[in-house]
């Protein structure tokens, strides 16, 4: 069954709500990324803000099969099918929001550990 994408993505990031995601946060996240992979947070790669806006928004940039299929062939609407019923979608569980918060707490604080050991290392030239 498809999840609900209302609860995809992060809801806090530095224990401040993140709201909207826009491309400088996914930018600056990617720099922090790049600098935990020892490169210069200069030199993105594309996987670096690929990871970032994943871990940010929950999305995956991967094309999903009706983008795949030509414009011509996605909705014809006289294709002669009766219909289907569709795919019963669950009430979303507000319980599972502060399992969420809590997941993304610790994710955070070990990112910030791995970004600031990345510094310190630096700083001290190793």
């Amino acid at each position: 069954m498809k999840r609900n994408q209302i609860e995809d993505g992060r809801i806090s990031q530095h224990t401040k709500g993140l709201g909207t995601v826009t491309q400088e946060m996914v930018m600056a996240r990617a720099r922090e990324i790049a600098l935990i992979n020892g490169r210069s947070s200069h030199h993105l790669s594309p996987a670096d803000v690929a990871q970032a806006k994943k871990e940010l928004t929950g999305v995956d940039n991967a094309e999903t099969a009706e983008e795949r299929l030509p414009t011509s062939e996605r909705w014809d609407p006289n294709h002669g099918s009766e219909g289907h019923e569709g795919p019963m979608v669950p009430a979303h569980d507000e319980q599972t929001d502060a399992e969420k918060l809590v997941e993304e707490g610790v994710a955070e604080a070990e990112h910030d550990q791995m970004v600031e050991g990345t510094r310190e290392s630096l700083r001290r030239g190793e």
